[in-house]
């Protein structure tokens, strides 16, 4: 069916889309600014938080998994409102299982819906970016992973006032699970319906259940597939790598205090948020392709820069160049993944997943391997892996049919 939508309501859409990837940044900031209070409170030690994560983790993957069969049933508007429910709900038992009950097990449960809403969310959110996309002609796909990095920023903030207020998890839970709500029914009101967007319906051709999981593990075997996803581990594992070991390293590697350590991340999460803001642009000048490239060269000197720097002022602008470098890897590979949009789906879901995988079990690899040859010397491996996602990088290049990504600057000589 063709799409016919007016300005006005694409731009509601878009802005749906906007807050929705906000969201998502909002509830994961959430949880992750309350972890020393939820061990406290709980009493539980560094294992069992360990046990709380894998099961976020776990349920995540399996999300991820299962979105194009959500979608295929459901469609994004449906499936996009359930997953954010799912969530939220989740955040909500988080706050109870901690201070109104005091079961660990139910916190548990909370961490598991709060991981399965996020992934399958991940996936649907990415698809009706690419969806926008291709209706702007323009690559947005940067600015909407730029609003879950706002998101992050902004719970974060939250979180810290939360801490300074006094307010046990419960209630800062209770309050961000209201936010995640308002923003879920007032953005999906604004998304169109199914028919408009990247995942139409033939009512005549209801698949069975067991053939849609059949089309969504098809894309597991396409070779463009695994050259995305080595765009997306290339990056995804920098970008996680650098979330938990950048400032141990400007600590233990380069002798600074824990302050210089979270003012070097603060710069590496600074950076990487503003190269996604403007990062549609450059995109669409010179080509997805070209843009990987450079970003992926970029990356690999910042990473040297900051293994290798003699001062800390040099570690700091190595730590910009690093989070520059790594900031459009996993936007880039989502919006290539959804070129075809009969297949955007699947192919979205296989990306998603191995970025999940590269972002859970990154920095427990990196740690393991720091233990035998430094924290610094163990960076390097960072450096080849975004090596490999530059040679990847060609894998990017928009399928016939698709002009989103393709660079205009050929046309304008």
């Amino acid at each position: 069916m063709e799409l016919q939508l007016t300005r006005s309501q694409l731009v509601r859409w878009r802005t749906a889309v906007f807050a929705i990837f906000l969201a998502s940044g909002l509830s994961i900031a959430t949880w992750a600014s309350r972890v020393p209070a939820i061990k406290v409170t709980l009493g539980v030690d560094n294992i069992q938080i360990g046990l709380l994560l894998l099961g976020a983790g776990a349920s995540s993957i399996i999300g991820v998994f299962m979105a194009p069969v959500i979608l295929a049933r459901i469609g994004a508007k449906r499936g996009m409102f359930w997953a954010m429910m799912i969530f939220a709900a989740g955040v909500a038992v988080i706050g109870v299982g901690t201070d109104v009950v005091h079961l660990y097990w139910l916190a548990f449960i909370g961490l598991v819906g709060f991981g399965f809403g996020n992934g399958s969310l991940d996936v649907m959110m990415n698809v009706e970016g690419a969806a926008i996309e291709k209706q702007f002609n323009k690559t947005i796909m940067p600015l909407f992973h730029a609003f879950f990095s706002f998101g992050t920023v902004i719970g974060a903030g939250i979180g810290v006032l939360a801490v300074a207020w006094g307010l046990n998890v419960f209630a800062h839970a209770s309050f961000m699970t209201v936010v995640i709500l308002v923003i879920a029914f007032f953005s999906i009101a604004n998304v169109p319906a199914r028919e408009m967007t990247m995942d139409p319906v033939d009512e005549a051709d209801r698949k069975s259940w067991r053939e849609r999981l059949h089309i969504a593990l098809s894309a597991w075997r396409e070779p463009r597939t695994y050259a995305i996803g080595l765009i997306i581990l290339g990056m995804a594992f920098a970008e996680g790598g650098a979330n938990d070991w950048l400032a141990l390293g400007v600590v233990d590697g380069h002798g600074g205090g824990e302050a210089l350590g979270a003012a070097a991340l603060a710069v590496f999460s600074v950076s990487m948020t503003v190269v996604r803001m403007i990062g549609g642009p450059l995109v669409d000048r010179f080509g997805r392709v070209g843009t990987l490239r450079v970003l992926a060269a970029t990356a690999a000197v910042g990473l040297l820069l900051f293994i290798l720097a003699p001062s800390i002022p040099l570690v700091f602008v190595g730590a910009a160049l690093w989070g520059a470098g790594v900031s459009l890897g996993f936007p880039l590979g989502m919006s290539a993944a959804a070129d075809d949009p009969a297949k955007a789906a699947a192919r979205v879901s296989a990306a998603a997943t191995i970025g999940y995988v590269a972002f859970l079990c990154g920095p427990p690899i990196l740690g393991f391997i720091s233990e035998h040859i430094g924290l610094l010397n163990t960076l390097f491996i960072l450096v080849g892996l975004v090596a490999v996602s530059g040679l990847a990088s060609g894998a990017a290049k928009p399928i016939a049919g698709s002009t989103v990504g393709a660079g205009h600057h050929a046309e304008r000589r």
